[in-house]
């Protein structure tokens, strides 16, 4: 879902051409065929992790939320020769999806599917991560930030998506599960000396996150 006005997202999209044209296919597929299309990248926010990936060219990528793949095939565009990109997908069905649309990349030896839960799964990879993306169910953020920070490399940059949630944590007062878990969030990561971050309104609202 599109919390930013449509038109705004539509002329941003418009003059942006970062999204590798490859996904189109995937991209489009997903939208209008699967049932939850909404937890899909849209197609100007593929671009801007794919521009940011080219910029970093991590050698470790750690993505929470595979979906079915377009997010990650975008973050993969940036990968170092020799790096790795860890997706994790709770639902199988979708992991298989998204895998399947991994074989379709230059990247795809490079992609490593992980199924389950990313709480269990993250403390298992032992690597420092360049570059990461938090995508998953809203009242684990504050879980996965605090697994993965203490292995974000000093230069690393973490990504958090729905930091608006829908315009949601804008209402007081605020309603609903997943939008007091996304306002916990947003005041934990502000009140941590760790780190700084911007909300930046693109789409659903995307947080930039790196260690001071």
């Amino acid at each position: 879902m599109d919390f930013i006005n449509p038109l705004a997202n539509e002329y941003a999209e418009k003059y942006s051409q970062a999204t590798p044209s490859y996904l189109k296919e995937l991209f489009e597929h997903t939208r209008d065929h699967h049932p939850h299309a909404h937890l899909q990248s849209n197609w100007q926010q593929g671009g801007f992790l794919s521009f940011i990936s080219k910029l970093i060219q991590p050698s470790t990528i750690l993505e929470i939320g595979s979906f079915t793949g377009f997010s990650s095939l975008c973050l993969a565009e940036g990968i170092s020769q020799n790096g790795e990109l860890h997706t994790i997908e709770l639902r199988e069905v979708d992991a298989y999806t998204a895998q399947n649309n991994f074989t379709k990349s230059p990247k795809c030896s490079q992609i490593k599917m992980h199924i389950g839960d990313a709480k269990t799964i993250i403390p298992s990879l032992d690597f420092q991560w360049d570059l990461v993306f938090i995508d998953a169910d809203k009242v684990g953020y504050i879980d996965y930030y605090e697994l993965i920070l203490p292995r974000l490399a000093p230069k690393g940059l973490m990504i958090v998506d729905n930091t608006l949630f829908h315009g949601d944590v804008l209402v007081t007062p605020i309603q609903g599960k997943s939008a007091k878990a996304i306002q916990a969030f947003n005041e934990h990561v502000y009140n941590d000396s760790r780190t700084e971050q911007s909300l930046l309104t693109i789409r659903d609202g995307l947080t930039l996150i790196r260690k001071i």
